[in-house]
């Protein structure tokens, strides 16, 4: 009994050492932890965290940001550089561009893609493009377009609209430059099989091809062929296309421009040079109607604003009041008005016109010009302060209504002693006074565009050019002052 306790006691003990063993810091592998550790605070490893947690956000949102640049450049439009907006996809070639810009490639001519300049059908809204781009600008609104330039493409293309494509127009031919200048080149109408669907009896040869039978420019104009008065290239004289001016004699081919290549009926032509009333403004040839007078051309163009007439109604209306008259055009010829082309003419001189090309139609219109706002005063529809202006004694051969006339310098010395006011200016004299010829139109229509009496003009003129030997008086009563 006692040996088994004795072995219980030593049991205990040896448990006991080799606990002691184990805990003691010399002989345990674990090395112990760090004294500094044991004093730090809490609060500073707890901080220490945060800032870590930071710097990883921080991380995260430039990631996020980098991707958003980078998916934005992808949806790039290919036309505007810009972030796609209402995005269209074309097709085949499957390119994405803004709908208001695809509109308008097609609009100016585009028949392909605007990309890759491949053949294409259609371009149509791409709702897939538009989901993505509405995601990022959910997490990137600075990267939306702005206000104006939204609503300036919304003018442009409706949302869900799906474009075509033109189909592409035929490539020119390419031009040949080393075809000589010496000889004549064919009409249209010479080819056999051509589209007009008529054939030159005798056809011009064709240099490129026959050049021992090719027409030589110095032996004259082809057989049965001149050249057109518009774009200068032969015509055939019988191909129905061909028209002919009655006034100067022109033909023309009515194939290169048909609106300007072209000899119309009289009263459908439109004068060349004048399409609307800015072009009477800039036309020197209104105002030499009105011997100058800037004064009584502001109150035409001012009535011719108001009534909204164009210069294609004014030219109408001459031609109307031309035909009301006896010889018609015929004291227009005798002026020679027109000028005739080196083509003779193939009728009697006297024979009525009924074409007329756009030169021969400008030069009626500048001609008559003066007459038909004679008539139109009388219609009564200017204001009183226009209608009652004194009527100048010298009429329209008034040589104070123009500061540009030719006789300045002698009408100057004049004014010195019979004016006083220093503030007096030609503008005013034509502004006080009526200078247009209020007298009717006679059957033997006279010029609108007259000049000064030839008598008048001389006189002047040579008191213009007086020595010092003469005295003013004397120019007094070569030119009496008007008013």
């Amino acid at each position: 009994m006692a040996e088994v306790e004795s072995k219980a006691d030593s049991h205990l003990q040896e448990t006991q050492d080799a606990t002691l063993t184990r805990n003691s810091p010399a002989l345990s592998l674990k090395r112990s932890a760090s004294p500094t550790c044991e004093d730090q605070d809490p609060r500073k490893r707890f901080k220490g965290s945060e800032e870590s947690m930071d710097n990883q956000c921080t991380a995260q949102g430039g990631n996020e940001s980098q991707l958003a640049d980078e998916i934005a450049q992808e949806l790039e439009c290919g036309c505007c550089s810009e972030l796609l907006y209402k995005p269209v996809m074309v097709s085949p070639c499957q390119h994405i561009f803004c709908g208001s810009c695809c509109l308008l490639w097609i609009r100016n001519g585009g028949t392909n893609c605007p990309a890759c300049r491949a053949s294409s059908t259609t371009a149509a809204p791409s709702r897939p493009l538009q989901l993505v781009i509405d995601v990022l600008l959910r997490n990137a609104p600075h990267k939306a377009r702005s206000v104006r330039e939204r609503e300036q493409a919304d003018e442009i293309y409706k949302s869900g609209t799906i474009m075509r494509f033109p189909s592409p127009r035929e490539v020119s031919p390419e031009p040949n430059v080393n075809i000589s200048t010496e000889y004549a080149r064919p009409c249209p109408h010479c080819s056999p099989n051509n589209v007009y669907g008529w054939s030159c009896p005798i056809p011009i040869p064709d240099p490129t091809v026959d050049l021992e039978h090719a027409w030589h420019i110095d032996d004259g104009l082809p057989t049965g062929h001149v050249q057109c008065g518009n774009c200068e290239t032969f015509l055939a004289l019988r191909a129905p296309s061909t028209t002919k001016c009655d006034f100067c004699k022109t033909y023309f081919c009515g194939i290169g421009v048909p609106s300007r290549c072209s000899a119309a009926p009289i009263s459908l032509q439109q004068p060349h040079g004048f399409t609307d009333i800015s072009d009477l403004i800039q036309s020197s040839d209104v105002y030499e109607c009105f011997n100058s007078n800037t004064i009584e051309v502001e109150i035409m163009l001012d009535y011719i604003t108001t009534q909204g007439l164009s210069p294609r109604h004014i030219y109408r209306d001459i031609v109307k009041h031309i035909l009301e008259q006896p010889r018609q055009f015929q004291p227009l010829i005798e002026m020679d008005l027109f000028t005739i082309s080196h083509v003779p003419a193939e009728s009697d001189s006297s024979a009525t016109p009924h074409t007329i090309c756009r030169s021969c139609a400008c030069e009626i219109f500048i001609w008559g010009l003066k007459d038909w706002w004679i008539r139109e005063r009388r219609k009564g529809f200017l204001e009183e302060s226009v209608m009652n202006r004194k009527d100048c004694p010298e009429g329209s051969g008034c040589v104070m209504q123009t500061e540009f006339g030719l006789f300045n310098f002698t009408i100057s010395l004049i004014l010195v002693f019979s004016l006083t006011s220093s503030r007096w200016t030609f503008a005013d004299h034509a502004r006080e006074f009526n200078h247009i010829d209020g007298k009717p139109v006679e059957s033997e229509i006279s010029s609108a565009c007259s000049t000064p009496p030839k008598e008048t003009t001389e006189t002047i003129t040579e008191v213009g050019i007086t020595e010092g030997d003469r005295t003013s008086s004397t120019a007094s009563e070569s030119a009496p002052v008007c008013g």
